[in-house]
C-alpha cells in the first residue's frame, strides 16, 4: 500500500472516529436531559397532588350521612327527581381531602341542589320569585314578587345553583389539577426511562466501536 493510500485510510477511520465520538456524547448528552426532565417531571407530579390534599384539608369538609348511593337515590324519588344521573360512589362520614372524594362529594351537591329546585337547574329558572313560591319564578319584573321597596324579589331557588356551581367547579378542579399531576408522574417515569435507555445505548456502542477500533489497530 502507498503511503498516499495509508495516509487516505488514516484520515477516513479519523473522520469516522470522530463522528463515533459526536453522536456518543451526543446520545449521553439526551439522555441525561432526558433524565433531569423526567426526574423534574416526577417532583412536579407529586409536589401539585400533595397541593390538592393540603388544600382540600384546609375547607375541612366531611361527606354527609345521605351520601351514599341507596340513600341519595330514595331521596331523588322522594323529591320526584327523574332522568337524573345519580352518584355511584360513596363519602358519607369521609373526610373529602384527595380529587376523587372532592369530584364525588361535588356529584351529591348536585343532586341536593336539584331536589330544592325541584329540577330544574339555573338555566330553566327566571331570575325573579313569584308570589306562589314555585322554584321555576320569572323573568318578567311586573309579575314577579315584590319587597317593601317595590322592587322584584330574586329567585332563591335559582341563586342556590350560582352557588352550587362555585363550590362543584371549585371540586372539580381540584380532581382535574390531582389527576395532570399523576399524568405528570407518569410522563416523567416515561421520559426518565427513555433517558437511561438512551445514555446505556450511547455507552454501549461507545464500548463496542472502542473494542472495534482497537481489535482493527492490532490486525
Amino acid at each position: 500500500m502507498s503511503t498516499i493510500t495509508a495516509g487516505r485510510v488514516k484520515a477516513a477511520k479519523g473522520e469516522i472516529s470522530l463522528s463515533r465520538k459526536l453522536l456518543e456524547w451526543g446520545g449521553i448528552a439526551a439522555g441525561v436531559i432526558l433524565i433531569a426532565f423526567g426526574i423534574g417531571a416526577i417532583v412536579m407530579g407529586f409536589s401539585g397532588r400533595a397541593t390538592v390534599a393540603d388544600s382540600l384539608k384546609l375547607e375541612k369538609i366531611v361527606g354527609s350521612e345521605d351520601m351514599t348511593p341507596a340513600t341519595i337515590k330514595e331521596e331523588a324519588a322522594q323529591a320526584g327527581l327523574t332522568g337524573v344521573d345519580l352518584p355511584t360512589c360513596n363519602v358519607a362520614g369521609k373526610s373529602i381531602d384527595n380529587g376523587s372524594n372532592a369530584r364525588c362529594f361535588a356529584s351529591y351537591m348536585r343532586i341536593h341542589a336539584l331536589e330544592s329546585t325541584g329540577g330544574l337547574t339555573y338555566a330553566e329558572m327566571g331570575r325573579f320569585a313569584t308570589a306562589d313560591g314555585k322554584p321555576a319564578g320569572t323573568n318578567d319584573s311586573a309579575a314577579a314578587l315584590k319587597d317593601d321597596q317595590g322592587q322584584p324579589v330574586s329567585n332563591g331557588a335559582r341563586n342556590i345553583w350560582v352557588t352550587e356551581t362555585a363550590l362543584t367547579t371549585a371540586l372539580n378542579t381540584s380532581y382535574m389539577a390531582e389527576q395532570l399531576g399523576l399524568f405528570g408522574i407518569v410522563v416523567g417515569v416515561a421520559l426518565l426511562l427513555s433517558g437511561i435507555g438512551f445514555v446505556v445505548l450511547a455507552v454501549g456502542g461507545a464500548l463496542r466501536y472502542r473494542a472495534f477500533d482497537k481489535a482493527q489497530a492490532e490486525s
